[in-house]
């Protein structure tokens, strides 16, 4: 029994990688939230739908644990990784009763490697992500973290930035690291990378707090060092002695 977990990147079927456009070739059955199926609908035509809304992950990946049981080749997707942020713990979780079936996890582009590549360069060095969502993390944990990586001079990439019910979470975010860090510290916001009406911006860490961001947007913020150049966010890796 062979059960796929994919990373399909925040843009579907531009962003995601060889491998996985071979193991969706093999699948006859295919689960994941419906944005994610219809951003690689042109490579599942023909195949079964497992389709799923928010906040129904366990049944998703049951349903497909029950459909590679019943002898289908099967593929859950997330958008960007799978392991980050994405389906592939919870699938292992779930098929962890049964060795009978193998699940093969193939990487994906994450969203903090792409909206970093559309903004420029900011992720050269150490970096950390965290999550603004506290629908499965406290908000006093996501606090801890967001202290630490400004504590660590880390560039910090902030994904769940804001939704129609989380409107103030990033200018709480904000205020945590204009603890520690400067407001004039570059940060960047990408919105949609690889999706029609992509977008992305540079702006400041004083700024950011009073800008709007949704579900769609990864929020990149430099360390000490990230700067611009040419209209780019880049944080230098130290090659040319600086």
């Amino acid at each position: 029994m062979k059960l796929y977990c994919i990373g399909i990147g925040p843009g579907g079927v531009e962003q995601m990688t060889l491998r996985a456009a071979r193991a969706l070739e093999k699948c006859d059955c295919v689960a994941g939230y419906g944005l994610y199926l219809d951003l690689i609908a042109e490579l599942i035509e023909g195949k079964e739908r497992i389709q799923t809304g928010m906040t129904k992950e366990v049944d998703r990946c049951t349903a497909a644990r029950d459909a590679a049981r019943a002898g289908r080749t099967v593929a859950v997707v997330s958008s960007g990784d799978a392991g980050v942020y994405g389906m592939a713990g919870l699938l292992l979780e779930v098929c962890g009763d049964d060795p009978a079936i193998e699940v093969e996890i193939i990487p994906g582009v994450t969203a903090a490697c792409a909206g970093g590549a559309a903004l420029g360069a900011p992720l050269t060095g150490d970096f950390a992500c965290v999550s603004l969502s506290d629908l499965l993390t406290p908000w006093e944990v996501i606090e801890k973290r967001l202290r630490g990586a400004a504590a660590g001079d880390f560039c910090i990439a902030l994904y769940n930035p804001g939704s129609k019910t989380r409107t103030s979470h990033l200018r709480r975010a904000c205020d945590i690291l204009l603890e520690t860090l400067p407001p004039e510290t570059v940060c960047g916001l990408a919105r949609s990378v690889g999706r029609v009406g992509e977008s992305h911006t540079l702006t400041t860490l004083g700024a950011l707090r009073d800008t709007a961001a949704d579900m769609l947007t990864t929020v990149l913020i430099g360390n000490s060092r990230t700067r611009v150049v040419n209209g780019r966010m880049v944080t230098p890796r130290g090659y040319r002695g600086v």
